[in-house]
């Protein structure tokens, strides 16, 4: 193993974020462009799922299995929470549903012929797969003339938008299902809010 393998090897394994990891792009989409986003959605073929399926995982911060694992039985409409059901050892809760929220549930659910317990299908009728959120966020984001868009940015753009919002952090991590403030962090440290004032 060459020198430089192994240096490579010993820094990823101490567990400390490498020195340029402010560098890196910026990998969630500003509330402007998650409205585009989103307007998007609502043009195409299945526009009524499309358009619920990014609202929700925007503003849950859902990781695309938790988005796909959503059954119907998770609603609470009467009252307008969702159950959250984290992955990776997070923690789940239940979250308020805003108005828009329950109403693009409401138009996703009129159409709905079948007794599937899934909130989310895909045309054949079946639970959507990991691959077909990926393809759905791709194009839309094209749609949108947004350029590469991925998934995982949904849930990175609830984090940021509540940390600019000037959000506490262990409401944030609570909220995202992080067992590690860690994870929380990262928002935090990157908004704006924290800056104003210095001049």
């Amino acid at each position: 193993m060459s020198e430089r393998r192994a240096n490579r090897r010993f820094v990823k394994s101490d567990g400390i974020a490498p020195v340029d990891a402010h560098q890196r792009p910026r990998d969630y989409l500003t509330p402007d462009e998650m409205r585009r986003l989103l307007i998007a959605a609502r043009s195409g073929r299945h526009g009524p799922r499309d358009h619920a399926m990014l609202l929700l995982m925007y503003r849950h911060g859902l990781r695309v299995s938790e988005l796909i694992a959503l059954r119907r039985s998770d609603l609470d409409l009467k009252a307008g929470h969702l159950w959250v059901h984290r992955l990776k050892r997070g923690l789940a809760t239940s979250h308020p549903l805003a108005g828009n929220e329950l109403r693009a549930i409401r138009r996703l659910l009129v159409g709905r012929q079948d007794s599937l317990s899934w909130l989310f299908l895909s045309e054949r009728g079946q639970t959507l797969t990991r691959q077909a959120v990926n393809y759905l966020v791709t194009v839309i984001a094209a749609r949108a003339g947004l350029g590469a868009v991925h998934p995982h940015m949904l849930r990175n753009s609830c984090g940021h938008a509540l940390a600019h919002a000037g959000r506490d952090l262990r409401l944030i991590q609570d909220y995202l299902g992080h067992r590690d403030p860690r994870h929380t962090a990262r928002y935090t440290r990157t908004a704006a809010t924290r800056f104003e004032g210095l001049w």
